[in-house]
């Protein structure tokens, strides 16, 4: 497991913790991929979402967060959960007097999808803090863990088994205010994602999407538009990014070549103009950063 771990001094009031794991081609059940503290939370737009669940708590201050359009606030003691791709934006309100503070997780997993399932948690929804539960407790007891790691290849495992009783006390005393609209359109085109998730390598096309969903190609694209805000093309290639920076992390020795063919570009020259455009950056430069 490759991993690294960041802390940034924002102020002489707090500091600004951010913690980043990079997993192998066999990844845990459940695993982190991000876990941090954000004393002045910065304003995101993601109009694709995000590549993995995000999980994003108030601690202090109160954040706006925009998706399935509209706008719901997030004061303190209150969450949201987030599935992968949901488009959405989240922003603080400039000015109030005071820090939107918050903790988030960004999390994945071999079984993920199957674990969330089972709980009933597998879409967009809001929770709330009460007497039987601290949001807070749980994130800053895998946090204070990190801190003060001994060994990184065991911790995985740890925060992992942390981050599963942390979903498990949230299915049982969690307050939920409701589930997202987005989940209705999802659910529509559930198979087809989780078929692409699995064929993205391969010659894909909207001809062969539409086949799979048993849809024309313009009522596909309408149900992709509506829930994550892109069209099932863009989609494609989003997954195709994911697994291609995945591999300029864990096998840098792989030539972008390699990279392009495996993840189903055609040819590299696609590839790099394709990563540029999306990342800002060149896969070489991204796979530096990453080293």
């Amino acid at each position: 497991m490759k991993w690294t771990i960041c802390e940034e001094s924002c102020d002489k009031v707090a500091e600004k913790k951010r913690f980043t794991f990079s997993v192998s081609e066999n990844p845990l059940p459940l695993y982190i991929e991000s876990i941090g503290y954000n004393p002045n939370e910065l304003d995101f737009n993601r109009p694709e979402g995000y590549p993995y669940y995000h999980w994003l708590q108030t601690v202090k201050g109160e954040g706006i967060i925009e998706l399935a359009n509209k706008s719901f606030s997030l004061p303190r003691g209150k969450a949201i959960l987030l599935t992968p791709y949901t488009p959405h934006k989240y922003y603080s309100d400039h000015e109030a007097n005071v820090y939107w503070e918050t903790y988030y997780i960004t999390f994945t997993g071999a079984a993920i999808d199957s674990i969330l399932n089972a709980l009933d948690m597998n879409y967009s929804a809001f929770y709330e803090e009460n007497e039987n539960i601290s949001f807070t407790r749980h994130v800053e007891k895998i946090i204070g863990k990190l801190e003060g790691y001994q060994d990184p290849h065991h911790l995985a495992h740890e925060i992992s088994a942390d981050l599963y009783q942390f979903l498990m006390r949230l299915k049982k005393y969690g307050q939920m205010n409701n589930k997202l609209s987005v989940l209705e359109s999802f659910e529509k085109i559930r198979g087809v994602v989780e078929w692409l998730e699995q064929v993205y390598p391969q010659d894909i096309g909207l001809l062969e999407m539409s086949e799979k969903a048993q849809v024309s190609s313009q009522h596909l694209n309408t149900m992709f538009h509506d829930t994550f805000g892109i069209s099932p093309y863009s989609f494609l290639v989003q997954l195709r990014i994911r697994e291609a920076k995945r591999i300029l992390i864990t096998t840098p020795d792989l030539s972008l070549k390699e990279i392009a063919k495996q993840v189903g570009f055609n040819g590299v020259s696609h590839f790099v103009t394709t990563f540029k455009k999306r990342e800002g950056i060149t896969p070489s430069t991204y796979r530096n950063l990453h080293q």
